[in-house]
């Protein structure tokens, strides 16, 4: 079952003609519109940067450390405390 997607964003660019000749050549190489081909390679590039910036990659030995840390937390130092203790004169629950 497809559901339709409704587009409500706008993205304009300006290129020169060479880049635009090779986009409309790619994009009829794919069989999509240019604006989808380039949509869908864009999107692509972003989650692959995204995802090298926003996740975290251990090696076994770190993840067994990590594991170990956490698994004897250490007692809260004086600048934790005051921290904790401001935090709950300013938050109201």
């Amino acid at each position: 079952m497809n559901t339709a997607v409704t587009k409500e964003g706008r993205l304009n660019i300006r290129c020169d003609s060479y880049s635009r000749q090779l986009l409309d050549k790619a994009a009829a190489y794919s069989h999509v519109s240019v604006s989808k081909f380039v949509l869908s390679h864009a999107v692509a590039s972003a989650q692959q940067i995204v995802q090298n910036h926003e996740s975290i990659t251990l090696s076994p030995e770190d993840f067994q450390a990590f594991l170990s840390a956490l698994d004897m937390p250490t007692e809260p130092n004086p600048a934790l405390k005051r921290a904790f203790a401001r935090h709950a004169e300013q938050v109201v629950r």
